[in-house]
């Protein structure tokens, strides 16, 4: 199912007069003798851990309460948009970067861009630049960076030994080679994890490829670097390098004898690995991405934003800044597994002495988010539907993407 689109939605809910019960921005907050409430959404699992920072919060601040509601990822999306319609909702919200777009042009996101000169806790440079780069719409900070993840190689070490590899593959070309290797072991051994239907796997390469996706609201995926870079994927697929539907966990393809040796994922897998294939414990590593132009990554996470229809922008404000200090970056890591976006926090000894969150660390150095644009959803979804024509059905790649570039650009244009 197509994601609605927030003005539509946001029309359909005013029409039908619908208000978020229990919120308190747009005058309903209480404020008696200098004390304020402020209302918080914690999405997903994190409300007891957030609940925690609030308290610490209110121990340094008594005139201020904090009031936590947790919100399922499932129904935040809903519930969002309801708000903005409403002009009724939290004072602080936690907001994935890929919604970032869509709510920044709703007005859902106050501008920020005035006020953060005010807390120097926020000050960009404390945080990894693809974070920045997510909280920017149309030439205004709607956010602060929170919580960041990026894409790493995961290999086993004993496996690409094997064949020839005492390190990860430090280029597209070594990329390839070693998968080669890899699959030339015999039947059922694969080289790389490739999976066709995250379309940001062939967004994240084709930047390393130097790319430009989109540029001055145009769409480039029929510009050569794009092309080059669907057709080097696609060839780990026709050459049986990357197997396609396995239908097996990480378990089964990446533990006993290495069916399938590296794959591209989050640092979320490390736990999974160490977790459920203790086996080959000192028998796998993280890298970097391999390397063409650059070795770009994505990033992921999420951002916390204060909702256009405040009533308390400047406390809103100090309790962000107080949760984006590094010490409490890190107990919230230490609460829910979530890694800060501020660099200061990935000094401390908990993520630079562990060998694998160290790489984490480094590739997000060089990650960005992907584009800025609120028909990114869209484009996405239709450029999975694109490559598996080409994959799988032995689509012209040059016919496929110009197609691709059409509809892309038609997104773009409404």
């Amino acid at each position: 199912m197509k994601t609605k689109t927030a003005s539509a939605a946001i029309a359909a809910v005013m029409l039908a007069g619908t208000a978020l019960a229990g919120c308190s921005s747009g005058g309903s907050d209480s404020a008696d003798g200098g004390k304020v409430t402020l209302s918080v959404w914690a999405m997903g699992d994190s409300s007891k851990p957030m609940e925690q920072m609030a308290a610490a919060y209110a121990k340094e601040n008594p005139n201020v309460t904090v009031k936590v509601q947790a919100i399922p990822w499932g129904s935040a999306h809903d519930k969002l948009l309801t708000a903005v319609a409403s002009k009724k909702g939290p004072d602080v919200l936690q907001m994935g970067t890929t919604w970032m777009p869509e709510f920044a042009a709703a007005g859902a996101l106050a501008d920020l861009t005035a006020d953060l000169g005010s807390y120097p806790e926020l000050a960009a440079d404390h945080f990894f630049k693809g974070t920045v780069t997510s909280t920017q719409f149309d030439g205004k900070t709607v956010g602060v960076p929170w919580l960041a993840e990026t894409r790493v190689l995961f290999y086993r070490t004993d496996v690409l030994k094997s064949v020839g590899y005492d390190q990860a593959p430090k280029t597209w070309d070594e990329l390839l080679d070693a998968s080669k290797k890899l699959t030339e072991r015999g039947k059922d051994k694969y080289g790389i994890g490739l999976d066709p239907k995250e379309p940001t796997l062939s967004f994240m390469f084709a930047r390393q490829n130097g790319a430009k996706l989109i540029e001055d609201n145009k769409a480039q995926f029929d510009q050569p670097q794009y092309r080059d870079t669907v057709a080097y994927l696609d060839s780990f697929f026709k050459n049986g390098y990357a197997p396609i539907d396995l239908g097996l966990d990480t378990s089964q393809t990446f533990g006993g004898d290495g069916m399938v040796p590296m794959f591209i994922s989050g640092p979320w897998m490390i736990k999974t690995i160490k977790d459920q294939i203790p086996e080959i414990d000192g028998k796998w590593a993280t890298a970097v991405l391999p390397s063409k132009e650059n070795n770009m990554s994505s990033l992921g996470g999420s951002n916390l934003t204060v909702f256009n229809f405040t009533d308390h922008k400047a406390e809103a404000m100090k309790f962000i800044s107080f949760l984006s200090k590094p010490e409490n970056q890190l107990e919230w890591m230490k609460q829910t597994g979530e890694l800060p976006a501020n660099m200061k926090a990935w000094e401390d000894p908990q993520l630079s002495g562990d060998p694998n969150m160290s790489v984490v660390g480094e590739q997000l150095k060089n990650a960005e988010p992907m584009p800025l644009v609120k028909a990114w959803d869209n484009i996405s979804q239709n450029f999975v539907k694109t490559f598996e024509q080409i994959y799988r059905a032995n689509g012209n790649i040059d016919a496929q993407l110009k197609d691709f570039n059409a509809q892309s650009q038609q997104l773009l244009d409404k």
